[in-house]
C-alpha cells in the first residue's frame, strides 16, 4: 500500500506490503487496543528509532489504520520535534563536542538541543489531563509550531529518536511508556534518506552531505548504539518492515 502525507512540511510517499499490514501492524493495534481497555485509562506508547527511518511516518500510518477499523481503539500520533530548541536559540548558544565549541545549530537533532525538561512536563501532562496541546514541528521554518495538536485519544503514539536514549535525563522517558517500539535500519540506507530529506529542505546536496556527515550521523549511531531495549523492534529496509529476530 502506497501512503502519501505530508510531514513536518515535507511531502512522504510510503510504501508497506500487505504482509507487514496484515502480520505486524494490526496485530500490534489489536494487542495496543486490548491493553487500553484492560488499564481502562490513556496509555502512552513510545516509538524510537534513528533519524531517516521514517517513524514518524510509520506513527501517522498506524494511526490511519487504527481509525479505520471498527474493533480498534483509535491512536493519536504526536513526535518529540516539536520540542527542539528554537533557531533563535540555536544559532547564539555553543556546546563541545568532541573537545571543541561548536553552534548547536551545527549539531541541529542532538540530544542537547531539545528542551528535554519541557518535553517531560508536557509528557507528565498527556499522561494526566483529558485534553493536552502539542507542538509540532515545520521543517521549513526550521522551528516549532506551539499548540499545534490537541491529544484526546485514549492510545497516545509518541514517536522520536531518544525515547529509549541509555543516557542520564533521558532515562525517565522509557518508564513512562506502558509499550515501546524501536525501529532499526542500516546506516547507509539513513544516510542516504537523510540526505534526500535535507534537499527537500531547501538544501544543495553538497550542504546536506556536509550537515548529514557532521550532525546527522552522529545522532543515528547514538540511536542505534545506545538505545535501550524495546518490548517490540522492527527492521527497515529499502522495501519492507519486519520483525527483528
Amino acid at each position: 500500500m502506497e501512503y502519501f502525507v505530508n510531514m513536518n512540511g515535507i511531502d512522504v510517499c510510503a510504501h508497506y506490503s500487505d504482509e507487514t499490514i496484515n502480520e505486524i501492524f494490526l496485530p500490534l493495534l489489536g494487542r495496543l487496543s486490548a491493553m487500553q481497555k484492560e488499564k481502562n485509562r490513556r496509555i502512552l506508547v513510545m516509538l524510537a528509532a534513528p533519524p531517516g527511518a521514517g517513524k514518524s511516518t510509520l506513527a501517522s500510518f498506524l494511526q490511519k489504520l487504527s481509525e479505520e477499523n471498527d474493533k480498534l481503539t483509535d491512536i493519536q500520533a504526536i513526535g518529540m520535534d516539536g520540542f527542539h530548541r528554537r533557531q533563535e536559540y540555536l544559532t547564539s548558544h555553543k556546546t563541545v563536542r568532541d573537545g571543541q565549541e561548536v553552534r548547536m545549530v551545527d549539531i541541529k537533532g542532538a540530544p542537547i538541543t531539545f528542551d528535554l525538561d519541557l518535553f517531560k512536563e508536557r509528557i507528565k501532562r498527556v499522561l494526566n489531563e483529558k485534553k493536552v496541546s502539542w507542538p509540532s514541528y515545520d521543517r521549513h521554518l526550521h522551528n516549532p509550531v506551539d499548540d499545534a495538536i490537541l491529544v484526546e485519544k485514549d492510545i497516545v503514539l509518541l514517536e522520536g529518536n531518544y525515547l529509549l536514549l541509555d543516557e542520564d535525563g533521558w532515562r525517565e522517558l522509557n518508564k513512562m511508556a506502558d509499550y515501546s517500539i524501536f525501529l532499526s535500519a542500516d546506516e547507509d540506507l539513513l544516510r542516504d534518506r537523510l540526505i534526500d530529506r535535507k534537499i527537500k529542505s531547501g538544501n544543495t546536496r553538497e550542504v546536506a552531505e556536509k550537515f548529514v556527515d557532521y550532525s546527522d550521523m552522529a545522532n543515528v549511531r547514538l540511536c542505534l548504539n545506545k538505545s535501550s531495549s524495546a518490548d517490540l523492534v522492527l527492521s527497515i529496509d529499502k522495501t519492507n518492515i519486519r520483525i527483528a529476530r
